[in-house]
């Protein structure tokens, strides 16, 4: 099975860094292939962000993201960029405090950024937050992997509050569905 998933969003929310986390948990540890591709602006922060994830059970030819069925939305500027192109059987997970439009997909509100100041102190691990979403949603890791990934990539210090940044991400799609 191949999965086509698109980040997008600010610089300085962790876009690429959850892309890549999600990549990683995928090449090391659920022994799928995948590609990692990412763009961004010239600005440290603010700037448009986006990164997109191919994971799949076969060699992957073709590098690029061509038909994301799966996208994690975390400005507005990244869903009139890419959100309005999804098409009608997509997922699309956005952060509300920063979304305001919907797409005519299915679409899952995850307040991420809030979540992460309220619960967490810091909106650093708003991108987390998202990826706990993204695998409650979809299916597309399973929990250790993601896990795994997601403590090999973290500052030390971090490994709670992101293993609880998880968590909430989780809790947030099992009362959606």
């Amino acid at each position: 099975m191949r999965h086509e998933i698109r980040f997008s969003g600010l610089g300085g929310q962790g876009i690429i860094t959850a892309a890549v986390i999600l990549g990683r948990a995928a090449a090391l540890y659920a022994d799928k292939h995948v590609v990692q591709t990412q763009s961004y602006g010239p600005e440290a922060r603010g700037g448009a962000s986006a990164s997109a994830v191919i994971i799949s059970d076969e060699p992957i030819h073709y590098p690029k993201v061509t038909e994301p069925e799966t996208f994690v939305i975390m400005s507005q500027a990244a869903y009139d960029k890419y959100g309005c192109k999804a098409g009608n059987n997509a997922l699309m997970l956005v952060d509300p405090g920063y979304v305001t439009s919907r797409p005519c997909c299915v679409c899952l509100e995850v307040p991420a950024t809030a979540e992460a100041k309220a619960q967490l102190g810091k909106p650093v691990f708003a991108n987390v937050i998202m990826l706990g979403a993204l695998m409650e949603a979809t299916g597309v890791i399973d929990y250790e992997s993601l896990e795994h990934a997601v403590l090999d990539s973290v500052p030390k210090g971090t490994e709670e509050a992101n293993k609880k940044a998880l968590a909430i991400g989780r809790e947030i799609v099992r009362k959606q569905l």
